[in-house]
This record gives C-alpha cells, sequence and structure tokens, in this order.
C-alpha cells in the first residue's frame, strides 16, 4: 500500500550539506580555471625547452651538440649528408664566435608565439637589445632562425 506524502512530511532543509556541496562546486571550478590558466601560460614549454637547450650548447661552446639540437638529431654524425643543404661548417660559422651573436655568454628566453606549424621562440642573447628569434617546427622540433 502507497502512502502519500505531504509537505508537512517532507525532510529539513540540511544548510550544512548544502554549504558544503557548494564549496565543492567552487573548489572544483577554480581548480579546473586554475588549470586551464597554467596550460595557456605554458603550451609552448616544449619548444622553448628545445630552444634553451640549443643556447645553452652554445655556450658551452659545444657547437656539435648545438648543430644535433638544431635538427633534433642528436646522431647527425653518422649521416652528415642528411643535413648537406646547411652543413656543420655553415652552421659553424652563423653560430660559432664569428657568427652574428658571437660568443654566447648568457641567454634567457623573452617569451614565445603560436604560429602554423611552429613555435616563435625569441631570445635575450648577450643582453643585447635586439634578439633572437628562432623557429620551432612543432612536429619534429627542428629549429630554424625566423626571420622576420
Amino acid at each position: 500500500m502507497l502512502v502519500g506524502m505531504t509537505l508537512l512530511d517532507a525532510q529539513q532543509y540540511d544548510f550544512a550539506k548544502a554549504k558544503r556541496r557548494k564549496i565543492k562546486i567552487v573548489l572544483t571550478i577554480t581548480a579546473v580555471l586554475v588549470l586551464a590558466v597554467i596550460g595557456w601560460l605554458y603550451r609552448n614549454w616544449p619548444e622553448e625547452h628545445a630552444v634553451d637547450r640549443f643556447f645553452v650548447a652554445l655556450q658551452k661552446q659545444d657547437y656539435e651538440g648545438a648543430y644535433g639540437i638544431y635538427f633534433h638529431d642528436p646522431e647527425w654524425r653518422q649521416h652528415p649528408q642528411k643535413y648537406s643543404q646547411y652543413g656543420y661548417s655553415d652552421f659553424y660559422r652563423d653560430w660559432g664566435p664569428g657568427g652574428e651573436w658571437g660568443l654566447v655568454k648568457s641567454h634567457r628566453i623573452y617569451g614565445s608565439a603560436s604560429t602554423r606549424g611552429g613555435v616563435v621562440v625569441e631570445v635575450i642573447v648577450n643582453e643585447r637589445a635586439d634578439r633572437a628569434r628562432m623557429f620551432v617546427e612543432k612536429s619534429d622540433k627542428t629549429l630554424t632562425v625566423y626571420p622576420y
């Protein structure tokens, strides 16, 4: 037999339970927003890290290591003909002590911007006013000088 329930028989409103529910909702929304902001701020971190590794190698005067980072191929010595269009001697001329930036004594990542297919990373080199701009291909993490 079904017994009908009236409004007078309803349970009392639990203010503590409602407050806990509201706190859970606010904390969940806040956590999602914080994670979204962190994700947005670090969206180009892998590309910035690749450029940082490149300039660290230049700073250590490890030009062969920097060349491997430039082409994202640490085993480039095994097949140098693969990079014949921009060989190690050309790279050394451009990035070595006699290159545009001279000996790299210091560097820091200034910022980055996503473009189609890659990320442009701006680097302050040797505290100079003009900045090095490197393009990092998203698909394979190869580096190129950004011409603009």
